[in-house]
């Protein structure tokens, strides 16, 4: 992890999002797939936590190399002032946190779903898996067009890319759910990265262990300290072998995990977190492929 007062080379509006690309070599050259930058708030706001933003793109190379782009999403006061900020303004930030996605060493065809703002992570993913020359497919799901990021360059960056928003806008009508089993149909899908909110990552779970698919999900915070120090995004996740599960910090042991072994029903309930094991315990997940 690294602290960097890093430059704001330009900024973009993407539909409902804001991209700003941020010059930072130390960091860009340790970034994987997955991780996050921790960017602090301006002194003399009533804003003091760090917002904590997914690395959307990495290069470490070429004519831009040493940058980092990350998309923000105004939701509440301080993504409202990121969003704001111009090219050549300098923010502190610290990274990149967490542990990003593993790459499949004998499975070929990998299917990424994304949602809203959690496609952000997946477009890094997505070249990191062509440069492993893994066949890249994709599923890029918003509620309205311009809730779909970039989806020129999901083209671009995959085989197929099937677009649906829930109010029909681009592409077809509907959610993530509604195209997969026919994408994973279609492109032979072996592998399947998603992000999205936690609802709709229960739900691509589900789908993923009926038909005994590997996957990994990134979990979006939000996170508070996002180091591990104040335990605010604990995830319920089983034990490898079954015997019982622990509370993982998302921020450090996440956000990206084996949606096999999150224990759903006692993270997304309202009943209290700390319920004892089944007696016949959780189940025993494979190891990654």
């Amino acid at each position: 992890m690294k602290r960097a007062r890093a430059e704001i080379l330009s900024t973009r509006t993407l539909g409902a999002y804001r991209t700003l690309t941020l010059v930072a070599p130390e960091i860009a050259e340790r970034a994987r797939p997955g991780q996050f930058v921790a960017v602090a708030m301006p002194e003399g706001r009533d804003v003091t936590l760090r917002r904590h933003l997914p690395i959307h793109q990495a290069s470490r190379r070429g004519g831009w190399a040493g940058t980092l782009e990350v998309v923000v999403e105004p939701r509440d006061a301080g993504t409202a002032w990121l969003a704001g900020a111009r090219a050549h303004a300098f923010l502190d930030l610290f990274g990149p946190l967490g542990t990003g996605f593993a790459f499949p060493k004998r499975l070929t065809n990998c299917l990424l779903v994304a949602e809203g703002a959690g496609a952000a992570p997946l477009y890094f993913l997505a070249q990191e898996l062509l440069a492993r020359r893994k066949r890249v497919d994709m599923v890029v799901a918003a509620d309205t067009m311009e809730a779909v990021l970039k989806p020129i360059e999901a083209k671009r960056l995959s085989q197929t890319v099937a677009i649906v928003t829930a109010d029909g806008t681009l592409g077809e009508r509907g959610g993530a759910l509604d195209a997969l089993p026919a994408v994973v149909e279609r492109t032979g899908a072996q592998v399947v990265y998603a992000a999205a909110p936690a609802r709709t990552l229960r739900r691509i779970a589900a789908f993923c262990r009926d038909r005994k698919l590997p996957a990994q999900v990134t979990v979006d915070g939000p996170f508070a300290c996002g180091v591990g120090l104040c335990f605010g995004c604990v995830v319920p996740v089983a034990r490898r072998d079954g015997s019982g599960y622990d509370h993982l910090r998302a921020c450090v042991d996440g956000p990206v995990f084996d949606p096999a072994r999150v224990v759903w029903d006692r993270w997304l309930s309202d009943e209290p977190r700390m319920l004892p094991t089944p007696p016949e315990g959780l189940p025993v997940v494979p190891s990654w492929p």
